[in-house]
């Protein structure tokens, strides 16, 4: 893929510690205006890495599907968690997180000795370490982007049959221009989120 794979430094020195099962933790979906927020924790075995593992966002759909498949295919356990748009309009988008991080590690087949979570530190998710920017920077946490990733955007693609004119199909509920003007011409679905200041602004438009 001409890009240099993400190391398993941060990995090893659990694993070298005595800790075998390391889970890393992302989530995606949080600044969408429609659809649920998706996390996924990921457990490899020791120096276990995945071939071609980098920031998710530099891959393509099909390079994505590729390294899901030898994720769930390598990985000692992977658990995905989501909370729904009712969800996040009730708790908030960071409480809703949260949730979904909790239940993707509820769903690991083994408890992981530690946690490795992208961005700032979540106390809700126990012994933990926080890492900024941590899709980038560790192999795990990277896998579970990917992972995450690859199960959102199966999921949109599936309402965009059920919802046509917003575009779910290639932009998942981002703010894109064709999703604001689909908001713009046919309103809102049961999967959008009205708190949200983007769907607010875009249908104050639509008024206007």
């Amino acid at each position: 893929m001409g890009r240099r794979a993400i190391a398993l430094t941060t990995e090893r020195r659990y694993w070298r510690a005595g800790f075998p099962h390391i889970a890393g933790v992302d989530e995606v979906g949080c600044g969408c205006l429609a659809g649920p927020v998706v996390a996924a924790a990921v457990i490899l075995p020791v120096e276990g890495g995945v071939k071609g593992v980098v920031d998710s966002k530099l891959l393509n759909a099909v390079q994505r599907e590729e390294i899901a498949a030898a994720v769930l295919e390598r990985a000692v356990g992977v658990g995905v968690g989501a909370a729904s748009t009712r969800e996040i309009e009730r708790l908030n988008i960071r409480r809703a997180t949260r949730l979904a991080m909790q239940r993707a590690l509820g769903r690991l087949p083994v408890e992981p000795d530690t946690v490795l979570v992208d961005g700032r530190p979540q106390p809700e998710l126990g012994d933990h370490l926080a890492i900024i920017k941590g899709d980038r920077k560790c192999h795990s946490i990277a896998c579970a982007a990917i992972v995450a990733k690859v199960v959102r955007d199966r999921l949109m693609t599936r309402l965009a049959d059920r919802y046509p004119g917003y575009g779910w199909e290639h932009n998942v509920g981002y703010a894109t221009r064709d999703h604001r003007e689909g908001i713009v011409r046919h309103g809102v679905t049961p999967h959008h989120r009205r708190t949200f200041l983007g769907v607010q602004y875009t249908l104050d438009l639509a008024d206007g």
